[in-house]
């Protein structure tokens, strides 16, 4: 037992596909054989359709993974900044603090 795809064509590709093979008759040529010509056009359009929705989901997955790389990289750059936030209060309250000082000596 042979077990056979079946792959559905949608009825637009089968259009296209027998108006090409009619484009392409030759004079003397039997129906049987422009549909064979349209069966092998139909396969070359779900081939080709195939390979640019594979296409397709490659770049999507290239794409999600560069920007996923790109986040993972703003999330470091952000760790890199959080010292120099975390330290600017207290440096701020240092100074405040050595000026006041300062001030209060002057003033004396």
């Amino acid at each position: 037992m042979v077990k056979k795809h079946k792959h559905q064509v949608s009825p637009e590709t089968q259009d296209e596909a027998l108006a090409m093979a009619k484009k392409v008759q030759k004079p003397g040529q039997t129906k049987e054989q422009t549909k064979l010509i349209a069966l092998g056009i139909q396969k070359g359009i779900a081939e080709y359709k195939k390979l640019a929705k594979s296409k397709q989901r490659e770049a999507d997955k290239a794409k999600k993974k560069k920007a996923s790389n790109n986040e993972t990289e703003s999330d470091l750059d952000s760790n890199d900044d959080r010292p120099a936030t975390y330290w600017l209060p207290w440096g701020l309250l240092a100074l405040s603090w050595v000026g006041f000082i300062g001030y209060h000596f002057l003033t004396l």
